[in-house]
């Protein structure tokens, strides 16, 4: 499953919601290329997605759910990658 915060994080002028799946890496990159969301927007658990996506990323599939409950399904699905534990020779996100 998909999950998606509401566009309350500001970054370079615009305000960003986060996307994320409690299944797989492989599942949240499918989406986010379908959303049309460039790779780079990729941060370590997931996708920095624009304000302006946020409605096609909710009818694609994306559940709306709270910011803190998006940490608690990335823990609860083993898939959470803190930036402190996150190195240059981490493996590969799955």
């Amino acid at each position: 499953m998909l999950y998606l915060d509401r566009p309350a994080w500001p970054w370079r002028g615009r305000l960003w919601s986060h996307l994320i799946s409690d299944v797989s890496y492989a599942e949240l990159h499918a989406f986010a290329e379908a959303l049309g969301a460039p790779r780079r927007g990729f941060d370590r658990d997931h996708y920095d997605i624009p304000a302006d996506r946020f409605a096609a990323a909710v009818w694609l599939g994306a559940q709306v759910v709270p910011s803190r409950e998006l940490v608690r399904l990335l823990r609860a699905a083993d898939l959470r990658r803190p930036k402190h534990l996150v190195s240059q020779r981490s493996p590969a996100p799955r």
